[in-house]
């Protein structure tokens, strides 16, 4: 008997997971949501999509699709992601949620998402699951491997970021923005957020930490303890940043293992100062990763073997851990996206992690197993967010960063 999952909101992120959900090997059947009805029609009359949704599974509130019997949620909505995860959880079904855990330029409301998200997965048994892409780029797997292997020694030092400029031609976030507040949902984030201007909360990039904390911190296995952050303000009355304190915003943390962790969210940037906008570079003692390049000593004793020496370029589907050849194949036909004019398959989606994301959340909740990115791993990359803004607008003074532990079996 495979998994019953509801799609909540069909929104321009919510479409490029919906199939997969649909299609995945371990699922049965499908319900879906949106307050703005239009777009579940194109769903209903797709002829892939005729074996697992019924017409009477179409939702257009997130009360009524929670009265329902289903096993888990897919919950891509804007700005709060953590109230529906918990509405969700409470009524009995797993929740898989968009990036990040909750979108508020609060960061004490923030921390205390992270709170009730982690007592209520306690609480309730239910699973929790954020979808933060960066952890299925092909380079984190790459480089969890290698530190499954022992291969990178004792982790020294790394560097993650997110080069976003709101004016990047292949992502604008003022369109980003523009669309995301015309719906139902953001008009009435828009009155919400006048709430926070007049409580004088300012907002930064390191609020949606997720992208550059991510790779650094599921590669090591470790969480930030210390944190000291900076921040840079926009100059020319840019009316993106009238309710940001920074437009840019660069922490430092100390990591529970004893490494040292650079991390980068800048929004008024020309470009990268790398290959990539979105990545990550980690040093060993060993081993160390950077720009698709793997170096290695293999040093096990003092002084190094000089033949034993590596460094190896590698491509994107050098790092890539495999799917399940029947997953593949469901995802490739369920999208063209995923697949090539052969029909093969081929990841894609943000560096190729969408299928990563979809099939880790279906077959944990299908194995009973905790998700790779679960409650407590997700507040871990939201807390060092959410400090380093803190710290920042302290002048960069050193600040401690709040942990929830590992999570439970």
């Amino acid at each position: 008997m495979g998994l019953s999952i509801g799609l909540v909101g069909l929104g321009q992120f919510g479409v490029a997971f919906a199939d997969m959900f649909m299609n995945h090997p371990l699922v049965d059947k499908v319900a879906i949501c949106d307050r703005e009805v239009e777009r579940m029609a194109p769903y209903a009359k797709k002829e892939l999509w005729q074996k697992k949704l019924n017409s009477r599974d179409q939702y257009d509130s997130l009360d009524s699709i929670l009265e329902t019997d289903l096993d888990a949620l897919v919950i891509i909505k804007p700005w709060l992601h953590a109230e529906q995860a918990v509405r969700a959880m409470e009524s009995g079904k797993h929740v898989y949620s968009a990036v990040p855990l909750v979108s508020l330029p609060d960061g004490d409301e923030v921390l205390g998402w992270c709170d009730k998200i982690i007592d209520t997965s306690k609480r309730t048994g239910m699973r929790y699951m954020l979808g933060e892409t960066s952890y299925y780029r092909a380079n984190a797997m790459f480089c969890r491997q290698k530190a499954e292997q022992g291969l990178f020694g004792d982790f020294v030092y790394a560097e993650g970021e997110y080069f976003h400029d709101l004016d990047q031609p292949k992502c604008s976030l003022r369109k980003v923005q523009k669309n995301l507040t015309s719906s139902q949902s953001g008009k009435e984030w828009l009155e919400k957020a006048k709430e926070y201007k007049a409580r004088g909360m300012q907002n930064g990039p390191m609020f949606y930490p997720t992208h550059s904390v991510s790779g650094p911190a599921c590669v090591m296995n470790a969480h930030a303890l210390k944190v000291t952050s900076y921040g840079y303000r926009n100059q020319n009355n840019d009316p993106y940043f009238t309710d940001h304190a920074f437009s840019n915003e660069t922490a430092l943390f100390e990591m529970s293992n004893g490494s040292t962790v650079r991390i980068c969210e800048f929004r008024e940037c020309a470009g990268s100062l790398g290959k990539e906008d979105e990545t990550f570079r980690i040093m060993g003692t060993k081993g160390s990763y950077s720009e698709k390049q793997w170096t290695c000593n293999h040093r096990d004793d003092a002084p190094a073997e000089k033949d034993k020496y590596e460094t190896v370029a590698l491509t994107q589907e050098d790092m890539r851990d495999p799917l399940p050849q029947e997953v593949r194949d469901a995802f490739a036909e369920c999208s063209k996206e995923q697949s090539n004019d052969a029909g093969d398959f081929v990841p894609s989606g943000h560096g190729g992690s969408h299928p990563y994301l979809v099939h880790e959340f279906v077959d944990a909740i299908y194995h009973n197993r905790q998700p790779a990115i679960n409650a407590w791993e997700s507040a871990r990359y939201m807390a060092m967010g959410v400090m380093a803004h803190k710290s920042a607008l302290l002048d960069g003074e050193r600040l401690d960063v709040p942990d929830w532990g590992d999570a439970p079996e």
